[in-house]
């Protein structure tokens, strides 16, 4: 490696020796970001003349902060962070790699993780059963029924992978297991017979990687297909980009909790504008504002659209590494090279050089929701009583649901009439709360004051407890805050993101039929970070996002649309009223609770053998070898991806006789994409698994499935509430077969499609691929043919993904949309003057049925050099394949 700058360095921290890399030894850096600056470490620590240059570090160290990125870098970051989801399809491909270069004539032993590669099984249990204390046994005992296949593939990769780790089932979330136990802020690593130490960082195969953000280290979601690259060496290719300072000043008034902060921050930065931004959060409340806080905020950095969103190191973060049971050995290293990089912030810092600021004074926060569709969509619980009537107008009229009145039902001995704004789920979940404590005993305090006066929850509210990790149970039993959450109905669901990824599980039967019956719009209420329509439940059209404890107390009310400053929750075993304020607790008694009952005995009994998981998990068999042995599963299946590869590249040819699969509109999620919900027996994912002896009870989640490319291919534009234009006054996967005009499955007409040899492509409007970073968005696509996507504007994660699978993202001109250019999807499309990918704008060729044609140009979203490698590649699995074979 080369050392340009001098950088090179010794640090002595106690009795250990460690090579640094000084920032100091390069000039400006002192005036950089906090992010800037773990760049600028990174490319002196990896300089080696061809993928980080002297010029690349002169150039990150002379950043401008108000121009545009330009200029491309090659970061290298720690370590990759995965959850099963993501993570099970990631291995699959290295399988599926290890074969392919055993097939090139290579060694398949070099298809192995060159960093370290953590992978948390969190993303599989779902709440099948609530409400009981053998609830959270029955769900795990379902979860490993449903998943064994998948599990015995994942013990396969930790033992044939180097590096690579799985936290087992029924321990944790992945982003709270990260903060609470995994990360190390910063790094030591023997490397060529020294230790190097040097800023942790990492790319998660999950958008909330995020989260990780809150204690000082860098992160952020990437596409599995990326990460997979990463793992096998390949640096991340990224423009250095523009940094958003953030200043916090000001506290929080009483009552105010963690949740209505970032709820406000995500309203406040969406309306700035800060997607593919770097946001650092700076200023005096930094100093006051606990871990649990910084780390909610920090989590919801794909909501507000920001890259990362970064809080400094400082006393706070040493104390909570302490308390979270890391040893005085790793924060003794953490402070000294804190302090020896400049970067162990300080009430004095100076500010940085941010391209842009912006300021928040913590009291002017007010207790918020999010919804009923969108994270950034705020309300203020003072507005929900008029908002929510409102809202639901909007809905009815965009979907032309009539108003049936209520529909009454019996639900466990009780009559009750249901109708819209009833609240059919609530749920404490997701480690956007579940990671701090202040919400959490908060929900516990209300719960204790509520079941006091003899309430529960309403009887048709489907409640649920999904703790986060074992730490949140052990502090929450220690506060004697479990039984008065059982009595309410919170009872431990799992440990895992249940409900915030869908994982809801049924209704309860007679709510179900209820709903169906008046097609009602019923609501849920949940503690966490997504909220986008059919997501929660498909049953469920409207989602508020809620602190844990407004959760826990709209479980009682039952309803969305009262005031519950002027209307009473319910009323107590005396008949009194009960509102809101009755039930909530101080700021003082939450942390008086915090500080009695979070200790860090409770984190150490909690992580004490984190990677050998219970009974279950190791009595699981798991076959041997270096290659896989691809026994028959609907599961896990070898994926096409490299069949019949050689080791060069061919032409990329331009797109001709192209046929729209879907015109779609704003806001199409990865959820709509690539959805992970339930599998219905009559959609295309549904009848191959039927056809495979498979039964509807063990049909699982197509989460669960993203092993097995037929069943994820079958699923790909499947959600139900996808509304494809082409085949107006329809939901879900469907579209208009060209030129036949046969209404057909999107999956059908894909097949149809590729059997006649057309090329297909898709057109969208703005924000496409939001949402969770799911690499079979991409991926799926691809394998219905799909050659391009034309839209007004993309999610970063998404627009990645599809360049590294080999599928051409373009962008609208300025000003033009498929409207403005009275495009109907039923057109035959060409798209010219690709120049094999080099190209930053193409000439598309729009030809209708009855002869007309319009020509107009669009942007190639191509971003970088090295995506350019990757497309003419045909993604960059196939790119790092052909590099590594030969």
């Amino acid at each position: 490696m080369h050392n340009s700058f001098q950088a090179r360095s010794r640090l002595k921290v106690g009795e250990k020796d460690y090579e640094i890399f000084r920032l100091a030894a390069v000039a400006g850096s002192e005036r950089l970001p906090y992010s800037m600056k773990i760049l600028l470490e990174n490319l002196l620590r990896n300089e080696d003349g061809v993928t980080v240059r002297r010029e690349d570090i002169e150039a990150l160290a002379s950043w401008d902060p108000q121009a545009e990125p330009s200029h491309e870098i090659q970061y290298r970051p720690a370590r990759v962070l995965m959850q099963d989801f993501t993570g099970v399809p990631a291995v699959v491909d290295l399988a599926a790699m290890r074969d392919a270069m055993q097939a090139l004539g290579g060694d398949p032993k070099r298809i192995n993780p060159l960093q370290p590669a953590e992978l948390v099984i969190d993303h599989s249990v779902q709440v099948d059963y609530f409400g009981s204390d053998d609830a959270f046994a029955k769900n795990a005992e379902l979860e490993f029924q449903r998943n064994q296949e998948r599990y015995q593939f994942l013990k396969w990769g930790q033992k044939a992978l180097d590096g690579f780790k799985v936290v087992p089932p029924d321990t944790g979330i992945v982003h709270q297991v990260n903060v609470e136990y995994l990360a190390r802020v910063v790094f030591p690593n023997p490397v060529a017979g020294t230790t190097q130490a040097y800023f942790d960082t990492c790319v998660g195969t999950d958008s909330h990687t995020t989260m990780v953000n809150g204690i000082g280290v860098l992160g952020w979601g990437v596409g599995g297909i990326e990460a997979e690259a990463s793992m096998l060496g390949q640096p991340v290719s990224m423009l250095v980009p523009k940094v958003v300072g953030c200043k916090l000043t000001g506290e929080l008034k009483e009552g105010v909790t963690a949740t209505d902060l970032v709820l406000t921050i995500v309203d406040l930065l969406r309306r700035h504008g800060v997607v593919g931004k770097f946001v650092e959060f700076y200023g005096p409340a930094i100093g006051s504002l606990p871990m649990g806080e910084r780390a909610t905020i920090a989590n919801m950095g794909p909501e507000y659209g920001a890259t990362c969103g970064l809080f400094p190191i400082d006393r706070e973060t040493l104390d909570y590494l302490r308390l979270t049971g890391r040893s005085e050995e790793q924060v003794a290293l953490v402070e000294a090279y804190a302090k020896v990089q400049g970067v162990l912030h300080t009430a004095d810092a100076p500010a940085a050089d941010y391209s842009e600021t912006l300021a928040l004074d913590l009291g002017t926060v007010v207790t918020s929701l999010a919804g009923p569709k969108r994270p950034q969509d705020r309300v203020p619980l003072t507005d929900l009583a008029t908002h929510f009537p409102a809202a639901l107008a909007d809905l009815k009229q965009e979907r032309n649901i009539p108003d049936q009145g209520p529909a009454k039902t019996v639900v466990k001995g009780q009559e009750v009439a249901l109708s819209d704004g009833s609240i059919v789920v609530a749920a404490i979940t997701s480690c956007t709360n579940t990671s701090n404590p202040s919400v959490m005993l908060a929900a516990g305090l209300v719960a204790k004051q509520a079941a006091a006066r003899g309430l529960k929850a309403a009887p048709w509210v489907k409640t649920s407890l999904g703790p986060g990790s074992l730490a949140v149970t052990r502090y929450l039993e220690r506060a004697g805050l479990t039984e008065p959450l059982k009595q309410l109905g919170f009872h431990n669901v799992g440990y895992g993101c249940t409900v915030c990824i869908g994982n809801t599980g049924p209704l309860p039967e007679p709510v179900s039929k209820a709903i169906a019956e008046k097609d009602l719009c019923a609501v849920s209420i949940l503690s966490g970070n997504r909220n986008f329509e059919g997501r929660v439940h498909a049953e469920v059209r409207m989602n508020y996002l809620a602190s844990p404890p407004l959760v826990v107390a709209y479980a009682i009310a039952g309803r969305i649309d009262i005031d519950p400053y002027r209307q009473p929750l319910a009323e107590d075993r005396d008949g009194n009223p009960v509102y809101l304020k009755d039930l909530w607790p101080t700021q003082d008694e939450i942390r008086q609770a915090i500080a009695d009952h979070v200790t860090a005995d409770e984190f150490k009994a909690a992580y004490a053998d984190v990677f050998a998981g219970d009974e279950r998990w190791q009595s699981l068999g798991a076959a041997t070898g270096q290659t896989y042995d691809w026994p028959d599963s609907t599961y896990i299946r070898k994926p096409p991806y490299f069949e019949g590869m050689s080791l060069s590249v061919g032409r990329v040819p331009d797109i001709r006789g192209a046929r729209c699969l879907a015109l779609l509109g704003d806001s199409i999620t990865t959820d709509h994409i690539s959805p992970a919900g339930a599998i219905k027996p009559d959609s295309p994912a549904g009848k191959y698994l039927l056809d495979q002896g498979v039964a509807p009870k063990d049909f699982n989640s197509l989460g669960s499935r993203r092993g097995n490319h037929q069943v994820m291919m079958r699923g790909t534009f499947a959600n139900i509430r996808l509304r494809n234009l082409m085949a107006p006054g329809t939901e879900g996967g469907v579209t208009l077969h060209q030129p036949s005009g046969e209404q057909l499955s999107i999956y059908d007409a894909a097949m149809r499609y590729q059997a006649e040899g057309v090329p297909a492509i898709v057109i969208a409007g703005k924000e496409y691929g939001s949402g969770s970073s799911r690499d079979w968005a991409a991926k799926g696509p691809r394998l219905l043919g799909v050659k391009a996507v034309i839209a007004e504007s993309y999610e970063r994660i998404h627009r990645t993904n599809l360049v590294c699978m080999g599928v051409l993202p373009l962008q609208f001109m300025a000003g033009e949309t498929a409207t403005s250019l009275g495009l109907t999807g039923y057109e035959i499309f060409d798209i010219e003057g690709l120049d094999g990918g080099n190209a930053k704008t193409v000439s598309i060729r729009a030809i209708a049925a009855e002869g007309g044609e319009k020509t107009f140009h669009a942007i190639v979203r191509i971003d970088t050099p090295n995506e350019a490698d990757y497309y003419r590649n045909g993604g960059i699995l196939h790119y790092v394949l052909r590099r590594l074979a030969a």
